[in-house]
């Protein structure tokens, strides 16, 4: 069935009758570029064609309903400038449209309450932003239930105050930003500390291959905080305020002066050489090289790897295989890391094999893990949905 047309079934089994509008949020993939938003840095990620869809239906009151298909049972709030979490672990998935209601009262937007029922298909903890989607996704769905509006870059940094202070995953911007202003076609650079996006088509002749491992992560519990408290410790020592601001030059020569231990060194390393890659990496799209650009993914997961420490064996695995494949031209993993995808360059003309000699080979190397394989193109970014 249709994903809108199960949507809209949905809507009429839990509130009766069709909504007024409804609106969608994608995922997205970063291509280069990570671990760099929350140190003000670059990143060159797109939107994918997985999104979050939500129907919506203005209310009278000031009560939101929100029911999932993917989730059991339904829950209800009140609009208030403090509504409370979930109590439960079941009631979690909940806390993302939640949190996204508060920053938006604490903002002084005039919110009605509305009937909200919503679907996604990116897949959980897998690296591709399945939050980020939802929360820019019910900004768009409460705003529009209001009648107001905003500018996607403002919808983007409100999602993330939302999942920083509301969820509790202290996240940068590159995921809501990607989900509220992807353009159709096009990977964007984005500039972190300006929120300044400059598109650049993908190489002719290549793919977008996103390999889930079934690996999963949950970014609060995992050892993402505990990476953004190191940078951010590298900084102070280095004397910025964030590591953009540090070449590798000064880097190394304050290692040489013995303000910097190792481990802080080898996290600052990855993050001040990641930037340089990722501007690089722009350059090659900007020229149409796509072997320069593959060889940087691969530069990139190693520091991943080996300086950062937030790959897995899963990962590791995914990205061993793809490159031993036929018409791939640079593989790395994608996401925060500890589990979720990878993401590789592949020769148009080889991605039908491609595909299956990937899933094939991993399943053998991992036999309880489900993968699960996308070629991708770049989608836009979040907006009305047509009914």
């Amino acid at each position: 069935m249709d994903r809108t047309v199960a949507l809209l079934a949905l809507f009429d089994r839990a509130y009766g009758g069709k909504p007024d509008a409804a609106v969608r949020a994608p995922g997205r993939v970063n291509l280069i570029g990570e671990h760099t938003d929350y140190n003000d840095g670059f990143c060159l990620p797109m939107a994918i064609e997985r999104d979050v869809r939500i129907a919506l239906r203005k209310r009278e009151d000031r009560q939101v309903r929100v029911v999932s298909a993917e989730e059991a049972g339904g829950v209800d709030f009140a609009l208030s400038g403090d509504i409370p979490k979930g109590t439960t672990p079941a009631q979690r998935w909940a806390d993302y449209v939640k949190g996204c209601a508060q920053v938006l009262v604490q903002e002084g937007i005039a919110l009605s309450g509305c009937d909200l029922a919503l679907t996604g298909d990116v897949p959980l903890g897998s690296g591709l932003s399945s939050s980020a989607a939802l929360e820019v996704a019910t900004i768009h769905a409460l705003l529009a239930a209001s009648g107001a509006s905003m500018p996607g870059a403002r919808i983007a940094t409100l999602a993330q105050r939302a999942e920083n202070r509301y969820v509790g995953t202290n996240c940068g911007i590159l995921d809501q930003l990607s989900s509220a202003c992807g353009v159709l076609g096009q990977a964007m650079l984005m500039d972190c500390r300006t929120l300044a996006l400059t598109p650049a088509p993908l190489p002719e002749g290549v793919a977008i291959v996103i390999a889930d491992t079934g690996k999963r992560r949950g970014l609060v519990d995992s050892a993402y905080n505990e990476r953004r408290a190191q940078c951010e410790a590298g900084a102070r020592a280095l004397g910025v305020s964030h590591l953009r601001d540090v070449s590798l030059h000064g880097l190394w020569s304050a290692s040489q002066a013995g303000d910097l231990d190792e481990l802080s060194r080898s996290r600052c390393e990855h993050v001040v050489a990641e930037n340089g890659r990722t501007q690089a990496a722009y350059a090659c799209l900007r020229a149409g090289d796509a072997v320069a650009l593959g060889q940087l993914m691969d530069q990139s997961h190693a520091d991943l790897r080996d300086k950062f420490a937030v790959t897995c064996a899963e990962l590791d695995r995914m990205v061993t295989i793809a490159r031993g494949l036929p018409g791939c031209l640079g593989s790395r993993m994608t996401g925060a890391g500890f589990g979720g995808c990878t993401v590789s360059l592949v020769e148009t003309a080889a991605v039908d094999a491609f595909v299956p000699a990937l899933t094939s080979a991993y399943r053998a190397a991992h036999p309880t893990m489900q993968p699960a394989v996308y070629v991708t193109r770049a989608a836009a970014g979040a907006g009305a949905l047509p009914l």
